[in-house]
């Protein structure tokens, strides 16, 4: 027997229900106190230094994601390529 329930709610409604805290307000604050600094030139507060972290993570990621394909397929053409030799 299998029982399928779909809910239908905001995230903000499902926020509420999981008893997580709103964090909205926080965040803007954030992202304006940011882009206040970046606008008076404060060292340390311009694009490339405050996104190379993830730029580089990022592109590190797609990287171990291209070497980790690359392996399902040299080892799936690898193992059909050794039945083959077999015959």
């Amino acid at each position: 027997m299998k029982f399928k329930i779909d809910i239908d709610m905001s995230p903000e409604e499902l926020r509420k229900v999981l008893g997580l805290p709103d964090v909205q307000k926080f965040q803007q604050d954030m992202m304006d106190k940011i882009t206040e600094q970046m606008e008076a030139g404060v060292d340390g507060y311009d694009p490339l230094t405050l996104f190379k972290p993830y730029l580089t993570s990022g592109l590190g990621s797609m990287e171990a994601l291209q070497k980790l394909m690359m392996g399902i397929m040299t080892s799936g053409l690898g193992g059909s390529g050794s039945d083959n030799k077999k015959d």
